[in-house]
């Protein structure tokens, strides 16, 4: 399987942009996407307030490219329920599950509650944990998890108080190589490339790929940069090799 990370540059409540924008880039795959494939796009890649409008958006883009799709976020606003809530679909278009946002994050704290769905799914024949953004720096929440996972996926909307996104994306890829190399894990993260028009914030394009298998330390994380999507091949021999390991040094944990 292969992961694609995205990172484009996006424009807040902007739709149709954003929609367009991730077409030509999942479009231009070498190859083509596959079933077995996952892509994972940025926290609130589409401005919705419920279920049927997001729903509207994603579930044909997962249809019409044929892969697994971790479509983001969106702030649900509702009699029922005030959440960041987003979707897994399968290539069918087909909901295999709901996650949530749940430590919101600075200015969303008025407009949303904290969500009760972690986000645990199972995808082909690995354990996929899903945490909204800011939730990755909890790892708390790692421990609520009730299998293993064996992937963790971040769709993140960063945001930064600096004039450069230096600040923000050290911060995330330390972040990322430590809890990969904790929990023994790989770590995907897509985000909002650096300068989003965002209404007050600057975005940071944090995005990247974190593997601490290996033996050389710059490769642990692989930043997106200033690109709009990374292609990773994830090596989960290589994981399994790195957690037994660690089992047999008496230096990991495991559920």
């Amino acid at each position: 399987m292969r992961l694609i990370l995205t990172q484009p540059q996006l424009s807040a409540f902007d739709n149709a942009h954003s929609l367009e924008t991730f077409r030509r880039i999942l479009d231009g795959v070498p190859g083509g996407l596959s079933h077995d494939d996952i892509v994972l796009l940025p926290e609130h890649a589409f401005f919705v307030e419920t279920k049927a409008e997001y729903l509207d958006i994603v579930a044909p883009l997962a249809r019409e490219h044929g892969c697994h799709l971790v479509a983001g976020s969106f702030h649900e606003i509702g009699e029922n329920a005030k959440r960041n809530t987003g979707a897994v679909l399968t290539p069918e278009g087909e909901v295999l599950g709901w996650f949530d946002k749940l430590r919101p994050y600075s200015d969303e704290r008025s407009r949303v509650d904290a969500g009760t769905r972690l986000g645990e799914f199972r995808i082909g024949e690995l354990n996929v944990l899903v945490t909204i953004c800011a939730d990755f720096w909890f790892s708390d929440l790692f421990f609520q998890a009730k299998a293993l996972p064996d992937l963790v996926l971040v769709p993140a909307l960063s945001v930064t108080r600096k004039s450069t996104p230096d600040y923000s994306r050290a911060l995330w890829r330390n972040l990322a190589i430590s809890r990969a190399y904790e929990f023994g894990v790989l770590a995907g993260i897509s985000d909002w490339g650096f300068p989003s028009q965002l209404p007050k914030h600057i975005t940071s394009g944090v995005g990247g790929f974190a593997d601490t298998t290996g033996m050389e330390p710059a490769a642990f994380f692989r930043a997106t940069g200033d690109a709009e999507l990374q292609i990773i091949e994830p090596d989960f021999a290589a994981l399994a090799l790195f957690r037994h390991d660690r089992h047999e040094r008496g230096f990991y944990w495991k559920k």
